[in-house]
Parts: C-alpha cells; structure tokens; sequence
C-alpha cells in the first residue's frame, strides 16, 4: 500500500508527552507499506482490532489502546490516506467520517506538499477509470516520492515489530514458540537477549506476516 501522509506521524510522535507512539506507528507503518488490501476483509485479517467507520474509513488501536490512528483507504488504487492520529480523548472529539486545483507537477517543497494533500483530499471519492482517479493516483505517486525523501519513517526494530504484530493478531507469547523454539527462548527474543536466526524469521514471516526486511534490521 502506499501511504500518505507519514508526516502526519512524524509529526505526531515528535510531540513532548507522545515519544511511545513512535515505536508502534512505525510498525504500522512498516506493515501496512508490505500489504495489499483489496477488501475491508483483508485490512480486519491483519489487523483483528480494527474497526471500520463510514464506506472507507479505518480506525486502529496503537500502542496497546493508548493512541488511535484514522485513515481513509482507497482500496482501488492501493493508497492508504492518514487523516488522524491521536489519543483517545482527542478521538472523541472528532468525526472520523469526515476527517476533505492544483497543477500536476514535481513537489518540491511543503507548501506544494500541503497543496497536493489537500487535492488528494478533494478527489478521494473519484471512481477507477475517470480522469479524476487518474489524477489521485498521479498525486499520490508525487506525494509518495516527496515524503521518501524529505519525511522518511524508519522500519521498527524486530521485536517491536514481533510485539506490535502479537498486539494486533490478540496473541500471547505462547504462540511465537512454533515459529521461535521453548517459552525461556520466546523470552531472550523479546527481551533483546538473543538475536533472531534466518530460520526464526523464516518461521516469523510466514506465521505473523512480518516483512523479512524488517526482521532482519539488527
């Protein structure tokens, strides 16, 4: 999927009193840039916790129930749209429903970037094969560019990303040892005690669906 707008995350976990959400975010993140969801269906397979507010609206719980995170998927065109995140006082105080012309052209800086998000916004509801939809998933792509470069997330490091994916799936350490070895094994990995070989992050990616590269970050 392609995610827009990392900023919006960044921007997030740099606040005073918010430096926990970075670690799950950027497991989010790390995950949802390896999917593809066709279907709401898909998005609840991988993510047990989510819930879904209006036609394209998903909301996920973050950081053990501590933060939620609102974004808009366009699933015809494989983008993922941020369009809040916060903690759950601040999500009470939202509508997570409503939380909407330029020329296409490189951006290049933040006032472009602001601009092309804002018109994302305007053509979220344009259906595949119209002009309108080809011109979101020309932004998107522009967008997409402009944040690699100037608003990179870095992958998680692989506990926490085994962590965050237990958190998801509602799994208890018990269900690593098919894929990690004994329960005193499953304990030295997620303490950072003992280092995960190539057979557990074979075994890891096939049963949790953790992207390899980001089992193999040392």
């Amino acid at each position: 999927m392609r995610i827009i707008s990392r900023r919006t995350l960044r921007e997030f976990w740099s606040r005073q009193g918010r430096r926990d959400s970075e670690v799950p975010l950027r497991a989010w993140f790390a995950e949802v840039r390896q999917a593809s969801w066709r279907t709401p269906a898909d998005v609840k397979a991988a993510h047990r916790n989510a819930s879904f507010v209006g036609g394209d609206r998903v909301v996920f719980d973050i950081g053990g129930n501590k933060y939620r995170l609102v974004v808009a998927v366009k699933y015809s065109a494989q983008i993922v749209f941020i369009r809040f995140v916060g903690t759950h006082a601040d999500y009470d105080g939202i509508d997570a429903q409503e939380v909407q012309a330029m020329d296409i052209k490189p951006i290049r800086n933040e006032r472009q970037h602001r601009a092309a998000l804002k018109e994302i916004e305007r053509l979220w509801a344009a259906k595949p094969g119209t002009p309108a939809h080809d011109r979101l998933e020309v932004l998107a792509t522009l967008v997409e560019d402009f944040e690699e470069k100037h608003h990179p997330v870095l992958p998680p490091d692989p506990v926490a990303a085994i962590r965050f994916r237990m958190e998801q799936l509602g799994l208890d350490r018990k269900a690593l040892e098919p894929s990690i070895g004994s329960r005193a094994r499953v304990s030295e990995v997620l303490s950072g005690r003992r280092r995960l070989t190539l057979d557990m992050i074979r075994r890891l990616h096939a049963q949790l669906g953790i992207p390899a590269d980001v089992l193999l970050t040392s």
